[in-house]
């Protein structure tokens, strides 16, 4: 159900779409480029959920951040773009959405007296 564009740039630059092919919607899109040796680095994700990584995978950081972390994902559709929060961990009811028109952003507050 997914139609997968692989694009490859003269400067070495890689990206990656992938498109349901029922909807025509952008389901991920993402970005790779040489490192300074040559070799290929590792994926960035622009648009779309992330890959998790393997189990038992050796990673090249010491430092990640936690996985019951607020994830924020992109997702274009023909009509808008949508913003996407997952792995929140109180309930919907706790979250407030507003629009600051002058700093031109949306800022998600929570009622928790923390």
């Amino acid at each position: 159900g997914k139609r997968k564009i692989h694009y490859l740039f003269e400067d070495g630059k890689e990206m990656a779409e992938e498109y349901d092919i029922k909807t025509g919607q952008l389901i991920s899109r993402k970005w790779r480029e040489k490192n300074t040796l040559g070799g290929t680095g590792k994926w960035q994700v622009e648009v779309g959920e992330p890959t998790s990584p393997l189990l038992g995978a050796l990673e090249s950081e010491l430092i990640t951040e936690s996985s019951s972390n607020p994830i924020f994902m992109r997702k274009d559709t023909l009509s808008s773009f949508q913003w996407r929060i997952r792995n929140l961990p109180y309930p919907k009811e706790v979250y407030s959405v507003s629009v600051e028109e002058e700093q031109r952003c949306c800022v998600i507050r929570t009622t928790n007296k923390k």
